[in-house]
């Protein structure tokens, strides 16, 4: 249900709600939020609720450092796993100046002007992604070890696949919040796990993946595992990547998805700094099914680029690169950016390259290009680069 101002503050009187949680991103994708009760949500909605921005990862210093969160009301979600009486909502925010002008710095905004610039163009991006991350076993006082949750494999079941109960419940848990997971199961390292999203449109997707995280968190943490969403947890395994699809729609009928394409792999370079934003990000890139060169191809899984077997509306473009520590709404707006530049240039992609990477020949690998090897690189091309300092405030967190 989307709400409207009026209709969070019925929701709030009738449901019981004591706790309002104002939620936002800093500028790496870190989830904030502040309580307020409900006596102080008028105030929210009218003036704002104030922060100190200098304390927010990458939103600027102690000097004029006021910001205000506005609630958006149609983002009203009950948090289930909070107690049923005196119970506990979120909203997603808007991040203000005092004098009410929006916050250049605010990760959603960034978004919202991307899907906003693509509808001009009579594009809209739909997109769904694929989450992974492990379980571990947690000490006495609850801090997490390096001991995995189980030694499964792929796809297996339990009683192999002790996790199977927990993404039950974070499944469960997620449609009582209004999200649909679209499919579940343990992944290829001991104690790994994938909960994929069907596609919604981008800024949906972006806040839903802000409140799985959340909750993948919260659930693991009640089952007394510890869940790690980092790129390389355990050496030699598998990765935890971020696997982003996006079906490109036109106002025209026309299917742009190769232009689309074409732009992301031609900005690819410069937009892995936030799309892989930690020194760990790179020790996965390259190794077990993770991309390394810029490249792509109809069904094949050692590309950067997938193109799926699927038809009709599930046709998609699957981006195999990122992995979850990415901010979702600057990966997802920089994308977005990336495709329309494509269409708009009328880009057309490199031939595919239909052979296995992994396998291939040092020979053949050598004259395709790669992915940055490192974050000091990736960021160094970022901060080069016209493409991101037109549509990214300057210094942003590189």
């Amino acid at each position: 249900m989307t709400y409207t101002a009026s209709e969070v503050f019925d929701f709030v009187e009738q449901e019981d709600v004591s706790f309002i949680r104002l939620v936002f991103c800093d500028a790496t994708g870190k989830q904030k939020n502040i309580s307020i009760m409900p006596s102080e949500l008028r105030r929210a909605f009218a003036d704002g609720i104030s922060f100190d921005a200098s304390a927010i990862t990458g939103f600027g210093h102690e000097e004029k450092s006021d910001l205000l969160l506005f609630p958006i009301p149609s983002t009203l979600c009950v948090l289930p796993w909070r107690p049923s009486h005196g119970r506990v909502v979120r909203m997603f925010c808007e991040i203000c100046y005092p004098d009410g002008r929006p916050y250049e710095k605010d990760p959603r905004r960034l978004l919202t002007e991307a899907v906003a610039a693509a509808k001009e163009q009579g594009i809209s991006v739909q997109i769904g992604s694929e989450f992974e991350f492990y379980l571990f076993k947690t000490d006495e006082e609850g801090e997490p070890t390096d001991k995995p949750f189980d030694k499964a494999g792929y796809m297996d079941i339990a009683p192999e696949d002790k996790g199977e109960n927990i993404r039950r419940q974070i499944c469960l848990t997620l449609l009582d919040m209004g999200l649909t997971p679209e499919s579940s199961h343990h992944e290829e390292g001991p104690g790994q796990n994938e909960i994929d999203f069907r596609y919604s449109d981008a800024l949906t997707a972006a806040d839903q993946a802000m409140t799985f995280r959340m909750v993948v968190k919260a659930i693991s943490a009640q089952n007394g595992v510890y869940a790690d969403f980092s790129p390389k947890p355990i050496k030699g395994e598998s990765g935890n990547g971020m696997h982003i699809n996006l079906s490109v729609k036109a106002d025209d009928g026309a299917d742009y998805s190769d232009a689309f394409m074409a732009g992301i792999l031609q900005h690819i370079p410069e937009m892995t700094a936030f799309l892989n934003p930690t020194e760990q990000s790179y020790c996965r890139l390259g190794e077990k099914k993770a991309p390394k060169y810029i490249t792509w191809s109809p069904e094949n899984r050692s590309q950067l680029i997938r193109i799926p077997a699927a038809r009709g509306e599930y046709r998609r473009i699957e981006l195999r690169s990122p992995d979850a520590m990415a901010n979702s709404y600057v990966a997802y707006a920089l994308l977005i950016r990336a495709g329309l530049d494509g269409i708009m240039r009328r880009l057309v992609p490199p031939q595919p390259v239909n052979i296995n990477l992994f396998k291939a020949d040092k020979s053949v690998k050598d004259s395709l290009p790669t992915l940055p090897e490192s974050l000091d690189q990736a960021r160094k091309i970022a901060r080069e680069s016209d493409f991101i300092k037109a549509i990214l405030p300057p210094d942003y967190i590189l």
